[in-house]
């Protein structure tokens, strides 16, 4: 019994070591009077690769910024296994950043500039060899070690950045947009690619990024951030199919809101009331709030069917007319302007629109959905 307890006080401990690698603690950070970031807090665990989303301005490249040492938070503190920040200065941290540009030295080969921080270290030249050597293979750039940054491809400096950016060994490593640089197919197979290389290497990975799918793709967990606070954190899959609040809804993926007012609340499920919908929306779940609470009701494209022919259930469907068809390859996003006049966004498969039967402009249409497709938003 006393083995069995020890082992689990030592589990509870990793695991809590895990939890709070990372731990930023009520930061503010104003510039004169606009301020930048408002109490944020997150907690950030060891290994892990997380996101920082948001529009321009958000405030996530300014978080990016005070972790690496380049401005000084307002109040607030940031931990990092254990230590706290403010009184490290920037050269000092175990925290290394890859910026946005690369900032690579035109002048120096790959090698050169990959060992520059150690040289400047002062490590002694045969381990700045073998560190250099090492790293070049981890990110498959060995072979390039005697050219110079003109004579890369994007991808291939982005790598050089990164190598130089790992062989340090940082305990933290800061991504800022770090394919904004690339065009769209090489930043496709670059994401996945860069994800591999750092979940090869004992590093905790905070990147900043205002592209959706960038962050979904490559991010354990993600912060979506607006006006300088946290508006929701979790999975990539947590924050796209629950969002908490309609900014979220909005700015992850594309959705369709209808508002208005709970009519009936019971534990399995919730009956809405929608202007200019003929019938009731019914949700599969319960939701804390009074009857009356005006809410927003989220329904993803992808979850809502076209068809020709009135729906045999008895809610969660409206009557439209097909006015627009955007053609997306393995979809096509339909527009359907309902009788009061919203447009209703659905996601049809290639192998629908295969059928001769399949809706076209000006077609008088139904737009269905399931009970549980549907996510209720208070605020």
């Amino acid at each position: 019994m006393m083995n069995e307890r020890m082992n689990s006080q030592a589990l509870a401990a990793t695991q809590n070591e895990r939890a709070d690698f990372v731990q930023v603690i009520d930061v503010v950070k104003n510039f004169g009077e606009h301020v930048a970031l408002n109490s944020v807090s997150l907690t950030i665990k060891k290994n892990e690769l997380f996101a920082l989303l948001g529009s321009s301005g958000c405030g996530k490249s300014t978080l990016l910024r005070i972790l690496a040492g380049f401005e000084t938070a307002t109040s607030g503190k940031i931990l990092v296994d254990g230590e706290d920040l403010s009184r490290i200065p920037p050269y000092r941290r175990p925290v290394n950043m890859m910026f946005q540009s690369y900032a690579l030295f035109p002048h120096m080969t790959v090698e050169d500039n990959v060992a520059f921080g150690l040289k400047q270290e002062g490590v002694p030249k045969n381990e700045i060899k073998e560190r250099v050597a090492d790293v070049l293979e981890l990110v498959q750039m060995k072979k390039f070690a005697r050219r110079k940054p003109h004579q890369l491809s994007g991808g291939q400096q982005q790598r050089v950045a990164l190598a130089r950016s790992l062989v340090k060994r940082p305990k933290l490593l800061l991504l800022d947009e770090p394919m904004s640089a690339l065009d769209k197919k090489i930043r496709q197979k670059t994401q996945l690619e860069l994800v591999n290389i750092i979940e090869k290497v004992d590093v905790t990975c905070i990147m900043v990024t205002h592209d959706q799918e960038e962050a979904m793709t490559m991010a354990t967990r993600l912060a979506v951030m607006s006006d300088g606070e946290v508006i929701q954190v979790g999975t990539p899959n947590q924050v796209y199919e629950y969002p908490n609040c309609r900014f979220t809804a909005e700015f992850i993926g594309s959705t369709n809101l209808l508002d208005g007012v709970v009519v009936e609340d019971e534990p399995d499920h919730v009956f809405v009331e929608c202007p200019g919908l003929d019938q009731r929306l019914h949700i599969n779940h319960g939701i804390t709030g009074p009857l009356g609470m005006e809410v927003s009701v989220s329904i993803r494209p992808e979850r809502v069917r076209v068809t020709r022919e009135k729906p045999e259930q008895k809610y969660n469907y409206a009557h439209g007319v097909v006015k627009d068809l955007a053609y997306m390859g393995s979809y096509t996003l339909y527009h359907v302007q309902l009788a009061n006049g919203k447009i209703f966004l659905a996601n049809l498969s290639s192998l629908v629109l295969a059928s001769d039967d399949a809706p076209s402009y000006d077609d008088e249409v139904y737009v269905s959905w399931g009970a549980s497709s549907q996510v209720v938003l208070t605020s």
